[in-house]
């Protein structure tokens, strides 16, 4: 299974009201469960007995949504957040910027590639929700803008 496989597991488990959900394939197993207000990922192999297999990830509900108003840019992968293409160059955005779609906000790293996290919409920057090079979760919120 590779992580598309895995995002899409856990967007069903999101609009279902089911509260756990296995696939197997290739000897291997993926479940994705609720519990207690987060999301778990497991990854186990189908030889082994039905013991707990360990979190690979833990991903927020989408009902953790912030208080303040405004469209949430949520990462689209786990990695790890980066403001600026290099630390000597300035961020691509900054709290106050207006922005307009498609205009690059960040960069998540994930496996030694570096993904561009381009603007849903256009708008004003109201929050930055991480501090550079730290881990982003996948359905995690980047940054809020008002439309």
């Amino acid at each position: 299974m590779n992580t598309k496989d895995i995002e899409q597991l856990i967007a069903l488990l999101e609009k279902s009201s089911i509260s756990e959900i296995e696939v197997g394939s290739w000897g291997k197993k993926i479940r994705v469960s609720r519990q207690g207000g987060t999301m778990m990922v497991h990854n186990s192999s189908m030889s082994e007995p039905s013991t707990p297999s360990p979190v690979v990830a833990p991903v927020p509900l989408a009902d953790e949504e912030s208080s303040q108003k405004g469209v949430a840019i949520k990462s689209p992968m786990v990695g790890t957040f980066y403001r600026s293409p290099s630390p000597e160059v300035d961020p691509f955005v900054k709290v106050g910027d207006h922005i307009s779609k498609g205009d690059t906000l960040c960069i998540i790293e994930a496996m030694k590639i570096m993904n561009e996290v381009e603007a849903e919409i256009s708008g004003v920057l109201l929050d930055i929700a991480l501090d550079n090079a730290q881990p982003v979760e996948y359905g995690q919120t980047l940054f809020l803008i008002e439309p």
